[in-house]
């Protein structure tokens, strides 16, 4: 039997969009064993999905900590093909600690399944997935409702919408202001709809200025674990947000999501995409700090009578 190892570490955002890309190499070896290497986030998510017989935790030692690329290095032998989905300048170092294996996907110099597209840069992460499969032999599947991750979470009564007022901390630019996030709260309490506010527990100062002006808002900020998550996303009638990883998450659940993007990203890198068309809207401004209620209001208000 085949061993096969794939590389997912992550963010949130890119791992979910990697979920065809795992059914895809699960569907071309089914026999295989297919194990997965990723961050301590998102093994979780990775134990509870059908594709894999292993999941390995990267614990990313630098490149001066010999004895813990060792341990890596142990981990990323023996296999008999290696996908590296991640195709970062970290992951390409994978391929020598795994000793240049001779079957082995990515961008790494000398592997034998280069992905070499001059525009996988320019490219949608999806599109730039699926490539990358073609490149390497395998036919990537269209992409389907992960169904393994409904169910899951706290059973909040519908009609419910999601607001995701975070984003990574480290780039700040890429939140709305929590203030408007809070009228928008408070603009679906009065037609009925109970925001519920998602994110980590650092972001949990920014539900509570929701809660102030929207108290019957539900706070889940770090309460819940990212499966949990995904049914709680999975069961909402829309879901409004920054670019960041649960509203790729949403949009894997093919629930409809409106994201708003400032210009601190590409939207056409970096959507979130459902797989039913017609379930996203991006709202795209030089700076999110402009963007007026009005037009977020707008947007949902369509979204909602679809």
């Amino acid at each position: 039997m085949s061993r096969i190892l794939v590389i997912k570490l992550g963010a949130l955002g890119d791992f979910v969009q990697a979920f065809s890309a795992f059914a895809s190499i699960r569907a071309a070896f089914p026999h295989a064993t297919l194990n997965l290497l990723t961050t301590a986030p998102f093994v979780d998510l990775a134990r509870a999905a059908p594709w894999f017989d292993e999941v390995l935790t990267d614990d990313r030692p630098s490149m001066g900590n010999l004895p813990g690329l060792w341990r890596l290095s142990r981990k990323l032998r023996g296999y008999d093909r290696v996908f590296d989905l991640q195709t970062s300048g970290r992951s390409k170092t994978y391929f020598r600690l795994a000793g240049q294996p001779a079957n082995w996907s990515g961008i790494s110099d000398g592997c034998c399944h280069p992905h070499g597209n001059p525009s996988r840069n320019a490219m949608h992460t999806l599109a730039r997935l699926d490539d990358q499969l073609h490149d390497a032999g395998v036919t990537p599947l269209p992409r389907s409702v992960p169904r393994w991750l409904q169910g899951y979470g706290p059973d909040i009564a519908a009609p419910y919408a999601v607001l995701v007022p975070g984003a990574a901390p480290h780039r700040p630019q890429k939140r709305w202001p929590s203030a408007r996030f809070a009228e928008i709260a408070k603009s679906l309490a009065a037609k009925g709809i109970r925001p519920v506010i998602a994110g980590t527990r650092t972001e949990a100062h920014l539900a509570q200025d929701i809660l102030r002006v929207c108290p019957a808002a539900l706070d889940l900020t770090g309460q819940t674990t990212m499966v949990e998550l995904a049914g709680v996303l999975d069961r909402a009638c829309l879901v409004i947000g920054n670019d960041t990883g649960p509203m790729h998450l949403a949009a894997a659940m093919d629930t409809p999501c409106l994201t708003l993007f400032g210009p601190d990203s590409d939207p056409r890198l970096t959507a979130p995409l459902t797989p039913t068309a017609g379930r996203t809207e991006l709202i795209v401004v030089p700076d999110l700090a402009m963007l007026p209620v009005e037009r977020v209001e707008t947007c949902m208000d369509a979204l909602l009578s679809r």
